[in-house]
């Protein structure tokens, strides 16, 4: 549990708060497009012909059932970009340009990034403003973290100067020593680049995507879900 969670849920929560929302699946395995109750295999359009076949990005946005939430769905058509995109000059930023037609409708955009560092991550990077990291409460968890953090610099030196760590999330803590021992260093690390707000290991975060809902839809008393709404609010917050 981790970075799509924290897409879909954090989208989900700050859609709630008043906010017009749209969440971008840049995810060729479309969970952020399922988890928000979209069939990925069924709609017209997707990312893939914004980036690969330059229709227009408003032509992918698609509704959700959250009041304020919209979504650009993904699914494995994606996966063939990464081959089409060989030899074209400038495609680090074809996400960045397809965006710029909507970025004025909405007061929040969020992008799901793949799990793996790729030209598609790339491209993500290159769109957005800031990067939010989720860390999970485990053993490992600070392995990994300076390789990302040195390629979010790479990014910024080479790619698109205005990109920031917006903050490190820390997500599936549980009440044991580790993950209080995981909490500790790495605040001790990042300071107050860690969010004050935690996100509890919980059965609701699991089963929420299963049914196409967010939690705070599927359970909105569940911890998971009440800990999404106060991160929101502390993003908002945050500005």
């Amino acid at each position: 549990m981790g970075k799509t969670t924290t897409a879909v849920n954090l989208s989900a929560s700050i859609a709630a708060a008043g906010r017009r929302v749209l969440l971008v699946d840049l995810d060729p395995q479309g969970n952020a497009t399922s988890g928000l109750g979209v069939n990925k295999n069924q709609v017209t359009h997707t990312l893939y012909d914004a980036m690969v076949d330059h229709a227009s990005l408003h032509e992918t946005v698609h509704p959700t059932s959250v009041p304020n939430l919209w979504l650009v769905p993904s699914n494995r058509q994606l996966v063939g970009a990464e081959v089409e995109f060989v030899g074209i000059d400038a495609r680090e930023y074809r996400l960045r340009q397809c965006m710029d037609s909507v970025r004025a409708e909405y007061d929040c955009v969020l992008i799901d990034c793949p799990p793996s560092l790729s030209l598609l991550t790339v491209n993500g990077l290159v769109a957005a403003n800031g990067v939010m990291i989720t860390l999970q409460c485990e053993y490992y968890a600070l392995e990994g973290l300076s390789e990302l953090l040195q390629t979010i610099k790479l990014v910024r030196d080479n790619l698109n100067p205005g990109l920031k760590v917006e903050g490190v999330l820390l997500t599936m803590h549980q009440h044991t020593n580790l993950s209080r021992q995981v909490v500790d260093d790495v605040r001790s690390h990042l300071g107050d680049k860690v969010y004050r707000t935690v996100i509890p290991r919980n059965v609701t975060l699991s089963e929420a995507p299963s049914f196409g809902k967010p939690a705070m839809v599927y359970d909105p008393r569940s911890p998971g879900a009440v800990a999404y709404l106060e991160l929101a609010r502390e993003v908002l917050a945050r500005g």
